[in-house]
């Protein structure tokens, strides 16, 4: 029984192509859309749209410094334009890139850090700390937080990707591939 469980574990052990391709699946399969769902929230009317973000985005990203001007993006600086810009862009090309696994490890890196961004938005600027269930407490009985347990579970798989790579059914593999001569 010992060398049966030796042998098994030890095979999962040289399966590190698993561990990768299965937490690019899991991102694919739940947070590519949440996220692009998300941008495209924030994205203004037509092409400029990507260039124009809308009020909405604002009031998203600057809770507080929306409400401080009464929703008029015209009190803003370039700054907020900037962050706005860059943030909602995040949204898209981020996820995209971990999907097809293209310089993953630094899209997954850059995600973690987006993702705690988000979270402290949603607890300092739109009051999620104010309500106990949105924050949440580890090592409750609750698993359901959207916070500390549900961007736990998003910020797992995203360190997946940062320790382990992309995995070889990638193009961050197949660009390391040396092309045969």
């Amino acid at each position: 029984m010992i060398s049966l469980y030796t042998n098994v574990t030890n095979r999962l052990s040289r399966a590190d192509w698993l561990l990768s391709s299965v937490a690019r699946l899991i991102f694919a399969a739940t947070l590519l859309f949440y996220f692009w769902v998300s941008g495209m929230t924030k994205l203004g009317d037509g092409l400029a749209g990507l260039f124009s973000p809308s009020i909405g985005a604002y009031a998203q990203i600057f809770p507080k410094a929306m409400e401080a001007v009464t929703y008029d993006v015209t009190q803003l600086t370039t700054y907020h334009w900037a962050v706005v810009v860059a943030g909602t862009w995040a949204e898209f090309i981020l996820p995209a890139l971990i999907v097809i696994g293209l310089f993953t490890r630094l899209s997954a890196l850059a995600m973690i850090g987006f993702v705690v961004v988000q979270s402290l938005t949603d607890l300092w600027g739109h009051g999620g700390l104010a309500h106990k269930e949105t924050l949440g407490a580890w090592f409750d009985r609750f698993p359901d937080s959207v916070i500390l347990d549900q961007r736990a579970f998003w910020i797992f798989v995203l360190l997946v990707l940062v320790v382990k790579g992309a995995g070889p059914l990638s193009l961050d593999a197949a660009f390391r591939r040396k092309p045969s001569d």
